[in-house]
């Protein structure tokens, strides 16, 4: 089936398409059947008529098909939008406890252990103040910065940083430089866009000595959503402040001996870091400017570039508590081994082939060797009758001996 042909509103964050809409998809779908049908007369024309008629039926079942898929369409996106709803209230929780806006509320054992553990930590900051004044300065400076550190302690520290981290594809984005600048991650979030068809990422800072951006997005536009198939990824434009790009490193490098310029020589270069994330490589708009293995390099940056978007969206934000616990590490790998386990049978299956093959030419190359010694033998057999008749001993030739 086309992707051309059939764009359906799989997006639908409202209610099901009425009737109306879905006749006029239905109609839309018959008609791009009708049109590749008469692209593909001539072939039609070439079949015999019996087969013809049992072609034409198979393109009813085709189109009853379609028909159902509109339906499937319609259906999962009504059911993806009613969840993402139900989502919400759970997420804007774990927002607020990841962020100290709010506390857990467990259960009453839960909740007396709670308030145990904050009445012994008040105690120890107490003993910590009663100890100020007996204590050197510069330690009791430092006993008292723990203690207000303790006091003042909330949400859940460097969440998101642990979360990314502790998976697999986003660690090897993630480098030791950009960690001060993640801890200031609060939340992120996504949601499905219509026009054009695709999906949004939303990533929310806290101010940071870093840039002056508190929201930062990501944006891919999907040709195919099912596929799926990239057009483009667009970012955020970051606003570093001076010194503080994680994109960028400075190299100073010193002047050669006798210049006249005694100052270093400084430079900027480009280097890992996950806020590349955020200018993601670009398509030119024309096609033929670049060669091949720009393209497929082109081709495999996309990739990678999605392939880290999708994780996001569909692993880190939907269970964030088990990637930062590590629960979902051991779910992963697990899947991960079953892919493997897979591409495995497949190689086992491709190499058995290869030996059936092998086995098969030597079996062949064993054909031909014997059908060559018995010609040999034949003419052996005819030499020999004519040397015994001149009066020779008439001896089998060696090649005889082997029959």
């Amino acid at each position: 089936m086309s992707n051309e042909g059939i764009n359906f509103n799989m997006a639908d964050l409202g209610d099901a398409l009425n009737e109306e809409a879905r006749a006029g998809l239905v109609n839309a779908l018959k008609n791009k059947l009708q049109n590749l049908a008469g692209e593909h007369t001539d072939m039609l024309e070439n079949l015999s008529p019996n087969v013809r008629k049992r072609v034409e039926v198979l393109r009813e079942i085709q189109s009853q098909h379609d028909e159902l898929e509109v339906k499937f369409f319609e259906e999962r996106a009504a059911l993806e939008a009613k969840y993402q709803k139900l989502y919400q209230p759970l997420y804007a929780k774990r927002y607020d406890i990841v962020n100290g806006v709010g506390e857990a509320e467990g259960t009453p054992n839960e909740a007396t252990m709670d308030q145990g553990e904050d009445k012994a930590a008040e105690g120890m900051i107490l003993f910590i103040l009663v100890l100020f004044c007996s204590i050197p300065s510069s330690l009791s400076l430092c006993m008292v910065i723990y203690a207000i550190m303790l006091y003042t302690e909330k949400g859940v520290p460097d969440f998101w940083l642990t979360a990314m981290k502790n998976n697999e594809v986003l660690s090897e984005e993630i480098t030791e430089r950009d960690e001060g600048a993640l801890k200031y991650l609060k939340d992120i979030k996504w949601y499905r866009i219509e026009e054009p068809k695709g999906f949004k990422l939303e990533f929310y800072f806290d101010t940071n000595p870093y840039f002056k951006n508190t929201l930062l997005t990501k944006t891919y536009h999907m040709i195919d959503e099912d596929e799926p198939i990239l057009e483009k990824a667009i970012g955020t434009e970051i606003e570093w402040y001076p010194g503080k790009c994680l994109t960028q490193k400075l190299l100073k490098k010193k002047p050669k001996k006798g210049a006249k310029n005694a100052k270093p020589i400084t430079k900027t270069e480009d280097c890992e870091s996950f806020f590349n994330f955020f200018n993601p490589p670009q398509v030119p708009d024309d096609d033929e400017d670049i060669d091949e293995d720009t393209a497929e390099e082109l081709q495999n940056q996309m990739e990678q570039d999605y392939d880290i978007g999708s994780t996001i969206r569909d692993k880190i934000i939907p269970h964030a508590a088990s990637w930062f616990t590590g629960e979902a590490i051991q779910a992963d790998e697990l899947e991960i081994e079953d892919d493997d386990e897979d591409d495995d049978v497949d190689e086992d299956e491709d190499e058995d082939d290869e030996e059936d093959e092998d086995d098969d030419d030597e079996d062949d190359e064993d054909d031909e060797e014997e059908s060559k010694t018995k010609k040999k033998s034949s003419s052996a057999q005819k030499k020999s009758g004519r040397a015994q008749g001149e009066g020779q001993q008439g001896e089998r030739p060696p090649e005889c001996k082997q029959q």
